[in-house]
């Protein structure tokens, strides 16, 4: 599948090391493909939506991580957000999350092969992460309901890591349901960015997790 012609198309013109993200955001789509003959790392079904749904949904909110200097990538699955995002802010550290074994072992050797050296690949999962480190973010694309989401990140949140979570567009409803969670845990929620995929492939919102 040729990937660059399509990201180069959909990807923001102001976006930073935008060309660098074309050519290495398509070998890791491509690295994907081949590694979803041996097992399911992502559906893939269009360059075209791979490119949008993938890439550029990672990428679009990346001034909300500009000035971070170490940033936890939960449950990072073939590497999105964090690959993108750390190709795009090669000054941000990025620490990749990933408690499938398999998935964080193809995350690795992407990494490894795309020459992304900003990034460190852990097979845990984030919370036993974050009981070894400290981090200035926490974010998660496929992450769950924000009320087990307060339950995993509040310890972090209250210790002064905020995160940043890819939610769909009911994040308002779901911050409504986990308001008595966030109250017991004292951390507030509310959504920093909205914004819609091309070609109606969705609406996102990053819901920011802070300590109230």
């Amino acid at each position: 599948m040729q990937f660059e012609d399509e990201l180069q198309q959909v990807l923001p013109a102001d976006l930073p090391n935008r060309e660098e993200l074309i050519t290495k955001g398509a070998g890791h789509l491509r690295l994907i493909v081949e590694t979803n003959e041996q097992f399911n790392l992502t559906r893939i079904t269009t360059p075209r939506e791979a490119a949008i749904k993938h890439v550029l949904d990672s990428v679009l909110p990346w001034r909300l991580f500009e000035k971070a200097g170490l940033v936890l990538d939960a449950g990072t699955g073939p590497g999105y957000p964090g690959l993108p995002l750390a190709i795009v802010l090669p000054h941000v550290r990025w620490v990749l999350a990933e408690s499938t074994q398999k998935k964080a072992a193809f995350v690795e050797s992407a990494a490894l092969q795309l020459g992304i050296s900003n990034v460190e690949v852990m097979p845990l999962r984030a919370e036993d992460v974050l009981k070894k480190a400290r981090m200035d973010l926490i974010t998660a694309r496929a992450v769950a309901p924000l009320t087990k989401a307060a339950a995993l990140f509040g310890p972090a949140v209250r210790q002064g890591t905020r995160a940043l979570l890819y939610k769909g567009p009911d994040a308002e409803l779901e911050i409504a349901e986990a308001l008595p969670e966030a109250r017991k845990r004292r951390l507030l929620m509310k959504v920093v960015e909205r914004f819609e995929l091309p070609e109606n492939l969705g609406v996102r919102c990053i819901v920011e997790l802070t300590q109230a």
